[in-house]
């Protein structure tokens, strides 16, 4: 977010994210989540590695340990800067795939947020749909609220990991 040097108003362009300056690098992350068609519950860790693969399009490989071991997944990111989306397709080495998209939206104050939505995807015969809230607030760190679906019952909670950026002080990332 560029200082403005005055209060905001209301005619002030919000910036457009830059996925690039934000994501690029290597990131680790843990939480816990509970029981799910996903998993059993327990604590999750791991990283994540973000990289570029051309103007729009990134990937994203994550090794990760949960309550029943070790595992991966693999995403394709497709950010469309102009029309302020991404679409997102993960493959879990678990045993699913889905896909996703989330508009990308922003206050004047510099915080960003993308909200996926997944398609309805099987898991064990469940009728999976995942929602993800990721508030960006610093190029530091973040936390992604994800809620789940089963069999187009109610979204509850599937954990809120925080996620931090190695090699870069999210207090001095503000």
């Amino acid at each position: 977010m560029p200082a403005l040097g005055r209060p905001t108003q209301a005619g002030d362009e919000i910036p457009l994210f830059d996925f690039d300056t934000y994501f690029l690098g290597t990131w680790t992350f843990d939480g816990v989540v509970p029981d799910s068609p996903l998993g059993p519950g327990g604590e999750l860790s791991g990283k994540t590695v973000f990289t570029k693969v051309s103007d729009t399009l990134y990937d994203a490989q994550t090794d990760a340990s949960g309550p029943n071991g070790p595992f991966t997944m693999k995403s394709r990111i497709e950010y469309h800067k102009e029309q302020k989306t991404m679409a997102r397709q993960v493959t879990d080495s678990r045993g699913f795939s889905y896909s996703e998209r989330a508009p990308v939206g922003a206050d004047l104050g510099g915080f960003y947020n993308i909200y996926f939505e997944s398609d309805p995807f099987t898991v064990d015969g469940k009728s999976v749909k995942l929602k993800e809230s990721m508030r960006l607030v610093s190029p530091g760190n973040f936390r992604v609220a994800t809620t789940i679906s089963v069999d187009g019952g109610p979204f509850v909670n599937l954990g809120n990991p925080w996620w931090r950026k190695q090699g870069v002080d999210p207090a001095a990332a503000k």
